[in-house]
């Protein structure tokens, strides 16, 4: 029930946030795909140098 809650709350806040400044939303959206790509990208290298120095 909590769950449930809490998913309507997001999305009709995302919803709220899409109509009253999609292009606040936009670039929110691109930062954080950006900063995810980047902290993959670290995750991944650090793991190839770790297997490599076994």
């Amino acid at each position: 029930m909590v769950k449930k809650l809490v998913l309507v709350l997001v999305v009709l806040f995302l919803g709220f946030w899409m109509f009253t400044d999609p292009h606040g939303l936009a670039h929110a959206t691109k930062d954080s795909a950006g900063q995810t790509w980047d902290l993959s990208t670290q995750l991944f290298t650090a793991v190839i140098k770790f297997l490599h120095a076994l």
